[in-house]
């Protein structure tokens, strides 16, 4: 049998790199960290851990150590949540992690319909990126998470050992923004080929390397006006005739005023929206957020700046 003691050590080496750095997070001395650790692998029969001059790194034995003790937390926190619950008839809660832009659009008109059918649950919305918000869902500190990715495989796959669930909800495709007398502003759709010439407001740090990136495939280079990290704050630049956008459609103002959106053509960048849950059994009510988001945002009214 596993101790779960130790298995608490190795979670804090794991997470700082150093003997020394989780022996101060647990109040331990260093050789006491050594020793439960040396102890755990006697116990196992194969290393957890590699100790190098660069710090503590962990072995392929010592991944699957932390995955499962990752899985074993989240589990006692949930089941504390509901023994709570079940023991003094408190009120129920729920931690909702997303994205700005998923949180502007997508999110509200789930909640509305969700608070209706459920008045006593005290809900907790973090805004964070997925890089962020998968983590939260995986401990167990929020129990779903609105997310995206860009082209490609979610960042979730069946078999990995992540411990979540990746549930799509939409895909997010990209629009060129521009300001309304803009001379292609009456294009059907854009090619990123054809926009060299432009100066860019990007909105997004990630998203504005895969655009660099598809630039160079086709032979044009981005000039950048600005690097944000805000869509809503690239359009009012835009609007401000500072440059030209690709914001995903998720993300584009209500407010048509002096603005135009042209889809983009491929090759490019797509979003994908989806909600991440944990594969242990979710809450009920989690459950029951999942469903009403996938039937808001089917519900929901096209955007005045594409009609769509």
């Amino acid at each position: 049998m596993i101790d779960s003691r130790r298995l608490q050590v190795l979670s804090q080496v794991a997470r700082h790199g150093s003997f020394n750095r989780a022996a101060a997070e647990l109040r331990l001395t260093p050789s006491a960290v050594s020793q439960q650790i040396s102890a755990l692998e006697r116990s196992l029969g194969t290393p957890v851990v590699r100790r190098s001059t660069r710090g503590v790194e962990l072995t392929e034995a010592g991944l699957v150590l932390i995955d499962a003790a990752e899985a074993i937390s989240a589990e006692l926190l949930t089941a504390q949540r509901e023994i709570d619950r079940l023991a003094t008839a408190r009120t129920e809660r729920l931690t909702v992690a997303t994205f700005t832009s998923g949180g502007q659009r997508l999110l509200p008109a789930a909640l509305t319909r969700f608070t209706v059918a459920y008045p006593g649950v005290e809900l907790t919305v973090i805004e964070s990126e997925p890089e962020e918000s998968l983590p939260l869902v995986r401990s167990g500190a929020a129990e779903l998470a609105l997310a995206y990715h860009f082209t490609g495989p979610p960042p979730i796959t069946e078999g990995d050992r992540s411990g979540l669930v990746w549930t799509p909800i939409r895909e997010d495709p990209m629009y060129i923004v521009m300001p309304a007398d803009h001379p292609l502003a009456g294009s059907s759709s854009l090619g990123i080929g054809e926009l060299g010439g432009e100066r860019w407001v990007h909105g997004c740090v990630g998203q504005s390397d895969m655009m660099e990136h598809y630039a160079a495939l086709a032979g044009v280079e981005l000039r950048a006006a600005c690097r944000g990290t805000d869509y809503q704050f690239a359009q009012s630049l835009v609007r401000a005739g500072v440059g030209i956008s690709s914001i995903p459609e998720v993300a584009l103002t209500t407010d048509p005023a002096g603005l135009v959106a042209v889809p983009m053509r491929p090759p490019g960048p797509c979003r994908y929206v989806g909600v991440v849950t944990p594969r242990r059994r979710p809450s009920a009510l989690a459950t029951a957020l999942v469903r009403t988001l996938q039937e808001a945002v089917a519900d929901l009214p096209p955007n005045p700046l594409t009609g769509r």
